[in-house]
């Protein structure tokens, strides 16, 4: 059994439409499940399949990653049609088996990812963004690649310099890299979503020991090249500061 409702976010002529649907799946691993869809559907929809995002209190991450990708492929066997309903209907019915399958995918990753992490350590990558236009929107979406890979770091601005410290898992690393060179994160002089083609890959190492990692990946703005290069003094980054961060001003 289940129950849902539908929260319209916003609607535009140029970018499509954004809405929320709220599904209580009932009797489910003996409690209820209340997943969170957000669906945005572009102008070109159903042509073009909607972007869908998925979150849940009773799920976890990577359970939540699950249930998008089967979204996604059953998606792609409705496109040029509408198909948001027949979505919904979909992962009402089985959501139960998608979370079985992910935990049992899941035990398998974490005894290889425990291995691989152990060998391969914690990583660390430092980008230099040209600009940001659509800075509100990209900034959510650097915010939520970081929280859904599980790094940790810092998006700083000062001036016109913009930096991304990312430290993490090094296929995680690997997977932001693409996101961020792959996704239209930004748009262009006219106003259309475009992908990020003004990015520099400064360094791409793995973490010292006598270099601290980030707790959290936090948004910091600075005032002056004194208090960015503390930002990355006290995590035992100055090397990385002086190497990399000065030769930008010139």
């Amino acid at each position: 059994m289940s129950a849902s409702s539908y929260l319209p976010l916003r609607k535009t002529e140029t970018h499509g439409i954004t809405f929320q649907i709220q599904i209580s799946v009932k009797e489910l691993l003996d409690t209820d499940v209340l997943l969170k869809l957000l669906f945005h559907l572009p102008v070109s929809y159903p042509s073009t399949l909607p972007d869908i995002s998925v979150s849940s209190a009773q799920l976890t991450r990577a359970q939540c990653m699950d249930v998008k990708e089967k979204l996604l492929e059953q998606a792609k066997k409705h496109l040029s049609e509408p198909m948001v309903h027949d979505l919904i209907l979909w992962i009402q019915q089985h959501l139960k088996y998608v979370i079985k399958q992910s935990a049992t995918v899941c035990h398998e990753k974490t005894t290889l990812s425990k291995e691989k992490s152990t060998e391969d350590g914690i990583w660390m990558l430092l980008l230099h963004l040209d600009h940001m236009r659509a800075k509100a929107k990209y900034v959510r979406t650097v915010e939520k690649w970081a929280l859904d890979l599980r790094l940790t770091g810092r998006l700083m601005f000062m001036g016109k310099i913009i930096l991304i410290l990312l430290q993490g898992d090094r296929s995680n690393i690997k997977e932001y890299l693409v996101l961020q060179k792959t996704s239209k994160v930004d748009v262009d002089s006219s106003g259309k979503k475009c992908k990020e083609k003004m990015i520099s890959v400064l360094c791409e190492k793995k973490l010292q020991a006598q270099q601290k990692r980030f707790q959290t990946f936090e948004v910091k703005e600075y005032s002056t090249l004194d208090e960015l290069r503390k930002e990355f003094e006290n995590s035992g980054l100055t090397t990385l500061f002086l190497e990399f961060v000065p030769p930008l001003l010139k």
